[in-house]
């Protein structure tokens, strides 16, 4: 009698999270990437991504000092590396960091700046289940340039226009990117071979 209550309860319960998640997803607009995530769901996210960090992982200190040289390398690596999603000022604000899923995070807001300098390196190196976040650390030889990293999201807050204009130059380019500026820089020059001769007169 036990075990057919206990199989009933069971049952009922699936029938009824089965019935909630449906009236979620409807009201939700499906599983479409183009949706922001609520209120509730971030904070679950947020709160699944602290219970995934070890607590050992979570109180490590920063082995790396933050001079500016460790800040200088970082933000060219960000640059290179992270700004295609994070974009250089740490916004999110690009266009792929927008379509993901959940979206690229503000990073110079509190929800990353009061994560611990552990943290920040843990995901830096684990990535992000369930996000567009990658694992990026391939071993020893890497954990200082994760370290910094950290010491350069630190800094996001602080970005100067300089700073940012500096980072524009080491951002990843597209060939067509590159004809443009092989362009430019040949018009400025004078030796823009795209430019249509002047009509004779006769």
């Amino acid at each position: 009698m036990r075990l057919r209550w206990f199989l009933l309860g069971v049952l009922t319960s699936l029938v009824v999270a089965g019935i909630g998640g449906a009236i979620f997803l409807r009201n939700a607009g499906g599983f479409s990437a183009r949706q922001a995530p609520g209120p509730l769901e971030a904070w679950f996210a947020r709160a699944a991504r602290s219970g995934a960090i070890p607590t050992a992982a979570r109180t490590r200190a920063n082995p790396e000092p933050r001079t500016p040289e460790a800040i200088a390398e970082a933000m060219a690596h960000w640059a290179d590396h992270c700004a295609t999603c994070h974009a250089n000022d740490g916004s999110g604000d690009t266009e792929l960091g927008k379509r993901t899923y959940p979206p690229a995070p503000d990073m110079r807001l509190a929800d990353t700046q009061q994560l611990t300098d552990g943290e920040l390196f843990y995901i830096i190196e684990n990535g992000v289940r369930l996000t567009a976040m990658a694992a990026w650390g391939e071993g020893p030889l890497d954990e200082a340039e994760s370290w910094k990293l950290v010491h350069f999201i630190r800094h996001l807050p602080q970005l100067t226009d300089a700073e940012k204009a500096q980072m524009r130059k080491l951002n990843p380019k597209t060939l067509q990117e590159l004809k443009e500026e092989l362009e430019d820089e040949e018009f400025l020059k004078g030796e823009d071979s795209h430019a249509k001769p002047a009509p004779h007169h006769h």
